[in-house]
């Protein structure tokens, strides 16, 4: 049998994550979204992930792929069931909320604007996939080979270092009228 304080707990946690979610207008990547509420109130993994299953079971939180990622969004019954549960999540916890977001929404937006990675296709061959995302939006992505793992580990570091030199590199040459 849970608790009174079990259950006071599940219900802040639950009215935490649709806070947080409440907060960002676009979709978030469940692990991004793991890295908050962990910075906010310490919890495992697991846990988290029940809280979460429970949310999108209820249809409170919305779960689907985009751009082969999977994210999750705040519902409208979500939203609303937040507006009526609200007054559970504890002032100070609120606060802290406030102040890791901030934070933590920056930092995850900034990295997430520039990725890369690799995928083997065989034991010689890599494709590697180099994107810049703004706004949740896809706005470059180029996709190649590499012959071994070095080189295409390589290619996913420069990338990852130098991507606001190339790219402008790249328009430039797509743009360069070679008459």
């Amino acid at each position: 049998m849970e608790s009174n304080s079990d259950t006071t707990t599940l219900a802040e946690n639950k009215v935490l994550i649709l806070y947080i979610l409440n907060l960002i207008n676009n979709d978030i990547k469940q692990d991004d979204l793991f890295k908050i509420i962990t910075d906010i109130n310490d919890i495992n993994y697991f846990y988290f992930k029940q809280l979460l299953i429970d949310l999108i079971d209820s249809k409170l939180v919305g779960s689907y792929t985009k751009e082969e990622e999977q994210v999750i969004k705040i519902t409208s019954e979500g939203k609303n069931a937040y507006n009526l549960t609200k007054n559970v999540l504890p002032g100070l916890m609120k606060l802290k909320a406030d102040h890791i977001f901030q934070q933590d929404f920056s930092l995850i937006e900034e990295a997430s604007s520039v990725t890369a990675e690799f995928v083997p296709k065989d034991e010689s061959n890599y494709i590697i996939k180099c994107k810049i995302i703004e706004n949740n939006e896809t706005i470059f992505e180029v996709k190649t080979f590499a012959g071994s793992r070095n080189r295409a580990k390589k290619i996913v570091d420069n990338w990852n270092k130098n991507a606001k030199k190339i790219y402008p590199e790249i328009l430039n040459l797509l743009l360069k009228n070679n008459d």
